[in-house]
């Protein structure tokens, strides 16, 4: 078992480090930190961070995600988003709460739902739905150029 804090001293249980590629289906329970890259789904509840170097190709269903790097792939998050001013996201969001620091760069559409419905098949409550667009371009590989 690893004794990894995170920046808020969270306790990082799950850890894709910086240079890692990992390819696969990840049930999480706890804390999951990606620096390095990954191509696959993430699911089951719990926290995702994706830090200034981490990449990621995936569906991501998780209690609260973060992002600082890039991640290519919807997310649907049942407690909040948080992408930082260094986070690029290419797909779609729906959350409870969405909080997006200034200079982020993300193509997709954001749903806020009411707490808890966002992994729900039925009906929700829909608070806002918009469309954000890169308003100015940012140097980055392809995704097709990530190791496998």
């Amino acid at each position: 078992m690893s004794n990894y804090l995170s920046e808020d001293g969270t306790f990082i249980n799950s850890l894709i480090g910086e240079g890692t590629f990992f390819k696969g289906d990840l049930t999480l329970n706890g804390l999951l930190r990606i620096d390095g890259d990954f191509k696959g789904t993430i699911s089951d509840g719990g926290k995702v961070l994706i830090g200034k170097s981490g990449r990621a190709e995936a569906a991501v269903k998780a209690g609260t995600v973060v992002i600082g790097g890039v991640l290519k792939g919807d997310i649907q998050a049942t407690e909040k988003v948080v992408i930082l001013s260094s986070g690029l996201v290419i797909g779609n969001i729906t959350a409870p709460r969405l909080l997006i620091e200034d200079g982020v760069i993300l193509n997709g559409y954001c749903r806020i739902v009411e707490s808890g419905a966002a992994g729900s098949t039925g009906s929700s409550k829909t608070g806002g739905l918009f469309s954000l667009g890169a308003g100015r371009r940012r140097e980055m590989e392809t995704a097709s150029s990530w190791t496998e």
